[in-house]
């Protein structure tokens, strides 16, 4: 139950949740897996060890596309 209504909020807001992350490109880039109620979406993002130039972790939640009535 618990697990359908996850779903549900994911399929209907367009958003995906944080899954895994790495650093890649000499440690410049930072790729972010995140979980949507369609797929798996990567995305990435400039690392930045201090956060002003780039991120310095991974949003836990972030938008990733349109919700399913756009």
């Amino acid at each position: 139950m618990v697990a359908a209504i996850i779903y549900l909020g994911l399929l209907f807001s367009g958003y995906g949740v944080l899954i895994g992350s790495e650093k890649n490109a000499a440690g410049i880039g930072l790729q972010c897996k995140y979980l949507t109620a369609r797929s798996v979406v990567t995305a990435q993002f400039i690392n930045g060890e201090n956060g002003i130039i780039g991120v310095s972790n991974c949003p836990l939640v972030k938008k990733i596309g349109n919700n399913v009535f756009e």
